[in-house]
């Protein structure tokens, strides 16, 4: 027995003793700091960070791999803690929400079979896709409810998620696990840089609108009578409701799956609806702030575009300016449109809100006369955005002439060179000339540019224009001109005011050229981003040109005035709008470090997009009716208003006619 115990505590001090040696031999320092930065975190190990667990976070920011602010599930205070024990200072982020992406469940959904199996969607969705005959549809089993590590998800009564906002933290467990990603994560950032996606529930209304405004959302808040949330859905994308509800020229109406029954719903006399309640109520709706980047941004042109850009930026979280050349702001909209369209305090009511939401204005400033835009540069602008559009692009030039001495360094009109040189003047083009498209004109733009005493032009083409006279092409060449086809123009680069250098796509191929006049042949200067170029000392005065991601509307997404996208004036005013907002997307990822490109399924006019041809019975329900002043109030007062827009009774029957569809499903019953 004694024996038994020496063997025992021998053994044990034989064990104790290699144990102490492993410990020394096999030890691994753990930064202490990572200890109290994983003790600060709130140990949901959700994955949100995009690291294997709050330890793993823990080691990540200490290594300096993910930033204090990385955890979705952290308050301000524990943000805030983190910072303190790293020693650094963090700003707040925006933050994320869950959003289911499915209208209908499966009482109200075509099914392709009855599902009884396991009950989780990534099972269902192995049986041929699942049993939805929408390919994107929610399959209604709960995946994502069960996985939510903060149990902010449920199954609402149509059996579809719905989510719990003060306890969701956006750290997109949910759109991890679904097998159909119908969740997805959304801000109001996210939300003002939206394109529509295949993987997405749209509508052909939402797809028709240039703007890109969710109109069957802001439809069924007015059938809810809550008509400032309404306001605020269409602001995200729009912030001229009470303007584009009197005169856009509404294409998503005419894409309205109502047309297959009767007429199409009237959804821009219901974003009038609300738009009015909110002026007339005094109740000023506006979409909350991104926390401050710090970063400031000047946009010249007071127009819709411009304003569009400026609002969005702000929204983003930038500091923005606008420069206007005239005395008020408006553009077009003020000068262009009658008053019994759009009356003045309409459009100053819209304008006021804009500037309410932070955007500084300055007026009678005139581009290459009061400022320049390397000028701005030097300033401290981080970007200088160019939304002076066609009107503005031909006014922009008057007292200037063509010459190097241009608002924009290097750029002028083509149909304007040519017009100033039918009018007796000569000026001198420059040395490296570039003539950008323009048909025949483009090509005697060129000749002329030549005989002017150009030392270099080159015209480039995007396509090889079969209505191109070949004898003119001939001449061009005789008389030194370089004629490209499948080129494009991609980058401009210059110092202080002058150009210096285009970067041309051609055959796959980018190539840097020396060129210090470009006469486009357009009837308005293109959207442009001026930033600082190089590093360091290097940068100063010397600039470079980010271009606007390509719109929905665009065949191609390289170059300026992609197929596809406006070259002239826009048709219409939400045209403008839209194209704004993703200036203002563009400026921001620039700003953020992100590539400037847009989804990579993003649903283009041209795409084939899953729909319905026909509905089945649905009862008719006629259109309601604008009322309008009398003829004899008109002729008292011709600057009256013409229509007067829907009163809440009429509206609220309209809101019903709505038939909130999704990719394929509608409502039946209405």
């Amino acid at each position: 027995m004694i024996e038994g115990l020496y063997i025992m505590g021998g053994l044990g001090l034989l064990a104790g003793i290699g144990l102490a040696v492993a410990s020394k031999l096999f030890y691994v320092y753990v930064d202490p700091k990572i200890e109290e930065v994983a003790a600060a975190l709130p140990g949901a190990n959700c994955g949100g960070c995009g690291f294997a667990g709050c330890s793993a976070n823990a080691a990540a920011i200490v290594a300096g791999k993910s930033s204090p602010n990385s955890c979705v599930a952290a308050s301000k205070e524990v943000i805030e803690n983190i910072a303190r024990i790293m020693g650094v200072s963090v700003s707040m982020k925006e933050p994320d929400m869950a959003r289911p992406n499915c209208t209908y469940g499966y009482d109200k959904a075509d099914l392709r079979y009855e599902y009884r199996g396991i009950m989780d969607c990534r099972a269902q969705v192995m049986l041929g896709g699942g049993s939805k005959v929408c390919p994107i549809g929610c399959l209604g089993l709960g995946t994502c409810v069960r996985a939510c590590p903060f149990g902010a998800l449920s199954m609402g009564p149509d059996n579809l998620p719905q989510v719990d906002r003060e306890k969701c933290t956006g750290c997109g467990t949910c759109n991890r696990v679904c097998p159909r990603g119908i969740i997805t994560l959304t801000s109001y950032s996210r939300r003002v840089q939206h394109e529509y996606v295949f993987t997405e529930c749209s509508t052909p209304c939402q797809r028709a609108c240039p703007a890109g405004i969710d109109i069957p959302r802001y439809i069924r808040l007015i059938e809810q009578r809550d008509y400032l949330a309404a306001v605020e859905v269409i602001k995200e994308s729009n912030p001229f409701p009470l303007v584009c509800g009197r005169i856009c020229v509404h294409p998503c109406e005419s894409a309205c799956r109502r047309n297959l029954v009767d007429e199409g719903v009237a959804i821009n006399p219901l974003k009038r609806f609300v738009a009015d309640y909110e002026m007339n109520s005094n109740m000023r709706v506006q979409i909350p702030r991104a926390p401050e980047t710090g970063k400031k941004v000047a946009v010249i042109g007071g127009g819709a575009e411009g304003l569009t850009c400026a609002y969005f930026l702000n929204r983003l979280g930038h500091e923005v300016t606008v420069f206007e050349a005239k005395g008020f702001l408006g553009g077009l909209l003020r000068y262009g449109i009658p008053q019994n369209r759009l009356p003045s305090h309409v459009l100053d009511w819209e304008i006021q809100g804009i500037l309410e939401a932070g955007v500084e204005a300055r007026l009678n400033q005139v581009l290459g006369k009061d400022f320049t835009v390397s000028g701005l540069l030097a300033q401290g602008y981080d970007a200088v955005v160019i939304a002076i559009g066609g009107w503005d692009s031909l006014l922009s030039n008057k007292g200037f002439g063509i010459t190097l001495e241009r608002p924009l360094p290097g750029l002028g009109l083509l149909a304007e060179f040519l017009m100033d040189h039918k009018a007796g003047k000569t000026p001198h083009p420059g040395n490296n000339v570039l003539v950008l498209e323009g048909g025949d004109a483009g090509l005697e733009a060129a000749i002329l540019c030549k005989e002017l005493g150009a030392k270099n032009v080159t015209a480039i083409f995007r396509d090889e224009d079969k209505k191109l006279s070949q004898g003119l092409v001939q001449t061009a060449k005789a008389k030194g001109v370089k004629v490209l086809f499948g080129a494009v123009l991609t980058k401009l680069m210059g110092e202080e005011n002058k150009l210096t250098h285009v970067e041309v796509l051609t055959k796959g191929t980018t190539e840097s050229w020396e060129v210090d006049s470009i006469l486009l042949a357009a009837g308005r200067f293109p959207e442009l981003v001026f930033v600082q170029a190089g590093e360091g000392d290097e940068k100063k005065g010397k600039w470079a040109t980010v271009y606007p991601y390509p719109s929905p509307w665009a065949k191609e997404d390289t170059g300026l005035f992609r197929p596809g996208e406006a070259i002239s004036d826009y048709r219409a005013v939400v045209e403008a709008i839209g194209q704004g907002r993703r200036l203002a997307s563009t400026v921001n990822k620039y700003l953020n470090g992100e590539a400037i490109e847009p989804p990579p399924n993003m649903i283009r006019r041209d795409s084939l997009v899953l729909d319905v041809k026909e509905l089945r019975p649905l009862t008719k329900v006629a259109r309601e009716k604008m009322p309008t002043r009398s003829q004899q109030e008109l002729l008292n007062n011709p600057d009256l208003e013409l229509e007067l827009g829907f009163t809440e009774e009429q509206a609220l029957r309209e809101a019903k006619r709505c038939l909130q569809c999704g990719l394929i499903c509608y409502r039946r019953e209405v």
